[in-house]
């Protein structure tokens, strides 16, 4: 399984939009193939930044949703309303046998 955590800060008057956007795109996120959980929540020690958290199949399911349309352009809006550059993460929690 792939995980994925994600955070990023917006500007003051750039929040609801950030969170209506985000909240959109984690519903549409998880009808994806591969997608076994996504979410976004505001951070309770810094109300302007969102943490998002992943949980998907396999990296190609990750790939998949990196190249979906929708996926590219909530990143580069999320970009221009951000007071900062967004984090990502990427971890492989597959099982060593």
């Amino acid at each position: 399984m792939i995980l994925v955590w994600g955070s990023v800060e917006a500007m003051d008057e750039s929040l609801e939009e950030m969170l209506r956007l985000s909240l959109a795109h984690v519903a549409r996120s998880r009808g994806e193939p591969g997608c076994m959980n996504h979410t976004v929540s505001i951070d309770a020690e810094n109300g302007n930044r969102l943490n998002f958290y992943e949980e998907w199949k396999d990296m190609e399911a990750l790939q998949q949703h990196f190249g979906v349309s929708a996926s590219v352009a909530f990143a580069a809006r999320l970009v221009e309303l951000a007071a900062e550059p967004p984090e990502l993460r990427i971890f492989d929690s597959s099982r060593i046998r």
